[in-house]
């Protein structure tokens, strides 16, 4: 007789709410007389968010959200007995993850090669060795859509195709595990979580490319993924995955790792093969492409660690679910790190075509503090600023970048109130200034100029004509730099630009932060009314800026304070104002 499971999950995370529910219906299963068929399971995670009590009956069955105690018995005599779902409790606007990339972590045990073999870990492989020509791989994964998950998107199966064809019996696959935006956690989650899915996703690129030799590039900041990729390397050749003859087949492939120094550029693949062979990591000019000339002058596939682990899925389950999510040109899920302002920060894995609303109100649970989203920063340093009026736009290739931005890697942060845009579009030229190899002048000269006209702008000595001045070397840099490092960067500036020039306004012609960042235009101001001549500001006063006494009261002297806000902290009875 089939079980059927009741998976419970308090959403919010907290882990007595879930064993009180969990026993609740225990007793109440058998209290009904479906102890026997029906098992109650606390879930470690249900891809839900912000829902109050989960419940998912499986294998079939509907999910319910914001089940209270009085809800139990309606659902096992409703939905387990009768077989009717419940419409007020399903999900509805309620987002529910798809985990393709991150199916199977924190379900296996990373270094325990039997736990991946038996979730279908290198079925995958074996169907291409036995079942598949190398053409035929390429046309499945053409079939799903796959495009490539580091950054621009490129079509997988073209990327492949080109190097298949390319003149050579030497070619090489490396997996692009350089992850550097600033928040980005995907590929290190992935490495960790599942490294034989990435081992056999590149495997399964090396057959369908042609390739003997793979290489892993991982950056050193990593050493757990390091240590579990080596891991699961050593194991793989110890049962005939990896080395000659896998799995008896004609085909033999090896792989190694090869570690980066934490060089942003080095994402860029012409420098991440300069690093690889030992030469320092700077871009060169494109065509030649990887694909005809790469790593050692060889055919090369680069593909990230969230593709690799895209391929081992498509190659065992086949190409049609993952292309039925999606939109016309963006196929599967998509991996992001959600962090910044709202409640429920963390990876999250969603069907392309998913609005950014409902992965920041849904998933991320809203703002953390009650104040609104005004924005959403997606690509990492070299993605841009969507505004709130564009929340209902769907997440795709296509879709991101009409609005001025990038898919990226998969960085995503919510930008509230308390965040200054300007400050934001500072901080991402900033990275990509320090980042820059410095080869082209584009980028080595035009970030630099624009980061200090916008440090000009926050510090409040900002002018209109310097405005016209930053769009000017932006337009520059995009079109004559090297490298995507150089043409993106100005990405957050340009979408500031567009979607928030009245706060750069602000700062240009009133001289003021609204949000209070940007602490050259702050003034702490005593409000003589509400100050109750307690010495406080006066004693926490680093450089003694605060004159006066208890009868007559206390000033703020504006040259002498340095905007360090220790006054505005201390105070008691918000007495200081922040203008």
């Amino acid at each position: 007789m089939n079980r059927t499971i009741v998976l419970i999950k308090d959403t919010a995370g907290t882990g007595d709410a879930t064993r009180e529910a969990h026993a609740q219906w225990v007793k109440k299963l058998r209290d009904a007389g479906l102890d026997g068929t029906v098992q109650a399971v606390r879930a470690a995670d249900l891809g839900i968010y912000n829902a109050g009590m989960a419940v998912k009956i499986l294998p079939e069955g509907p999910c319910y959200v914001n089940v209270r105690s009085e809800d139990i018995d309606r659902i096992i005599e409703t939905t387990l007995k009768q077989g009717t779902v419940i419409e007020e409790l399903t999900r509805h606007t309620v987002v529910e993850q798809v985990r393709i990339v991150l199916r199977n972590c924190g379900k296996v045990d990373p270094e325990n090669i039997d736990d991946y073999l038996g979730v279908g870990g290198y079925q995958g492989l074996s169907r291409c060795l036995f079942d598949l020509t190398p053409e035929q791989v390429i046309e499945e994964v053409k079939a799903s859509g796959l495009r490539g998950r580091g950054g621009a998107g490129y079509p997988c199966w073209l990327k492949w195709s080109l190097a298949r064809k390319a003149f050579g019996d030497e070619k090489y696959i490396v997996c692009n595990a350089d992850e550097g935006d600033p928040g980005a956690y995907m590929d290190r989650s992935v490495l960790e979580g599942d490294p034989y899915a990435i081992i056999e996703g590149m495997t399964i690129i090396a057959y369908a490319v042609g390739a003997k030799k793979g290489m892993f590039y991982i950056r050193a900041e990593y050493p757990l993924a390091i240590k579990r990729i080596q891991l699961a390397i050593d194991k793989a050749y110890g049962v005939g995955l990896l080395g000659e003859k896998i799995l008896g087949s004609e085909f033999s492939f090896d792989c190694e790792i090869r570690l980066g120094a934490g060089a942003f550029v080095c994402g860029e693949e012409t420098a991440l093969i300069a690093s690889i062979e030992g030469r320092r990591g700077t871009p060169r000019p494109r065509p030649p492409y990887p694909s005809d000339y790469g790593l050692w002058g060889k055919p090369t596939v680069i593909n990230n660690v969230e593709t690799m682990a895209n391929v081992s899925y498509l190659l065992l389950n086949g190409p049609g679910d993952f292309a039925r999510m999606g939109t016309e040109k963006s196929k599967g899920t998509k991996v992001f790190a959600l962090t910044g302002g709202v409640r429920n920060s963390g990876l999250v894995e969603i069907p392309m075509g998913t609005t950014l609303r409902s992965i920041v109100e849904g998933l991320g649970g809203g703002s953390a503090d009650g104040k609104p989203i005004k924005a959403i920063q997606t690509g990492g340093p070299s993605g841009g600023m969507i505004p709130a009026e564009h929340f209902d736009t769907p997440v795709s290739y296509e879709h991101l970048q009409a609005l001025g931005s990038i898919m990226g890697s998969g960085g995503m942060i919510a930008l509230t109130e308390n965040d200054c845009m300007v400050d934001i579009a500072k901080f991402y030229l900033g990275f990509c200034v320090d980042e820059s190899c410095g080869k082209c002048s584009p980028c080595r000269i035009g970030g630099f100029q624009m980061l200090l006209l916008l440090e000009k702008i926050a510090d409040g000595k900002g002018s209109q004509e310097d405005i016209t001045s930053i769009r000017r070397l932006a337009v520059a840099m995009q079109k004559a730099s090297l490298c995507g490092l150089g043409q993106s960067a100005p990405n957050p500036v340009l979408s500031t630009l567009q979607y928030f020039m009245k706060e750069i306004e602000e700062h240009v012609v009133e001289k003021k932060c609204r949000a209070g960042k940007c602490t050259s235009l702050l003034q702490y101001v005593i409000n003589p009314q509400a100050c109750k001549r307690c010495r406080l500001c006066v004693v926490n006063c680093p450089v003694n800026a605060i004159t006066g006494d208890r009868q007559v009261g206390y000033t703020v002297g504006q040259n002498v304070c340095i905007k360090c806000g220790k006054c505005y902290e201390v105070c008691k009875f918000e007495a200081v104002d922040r203008r």
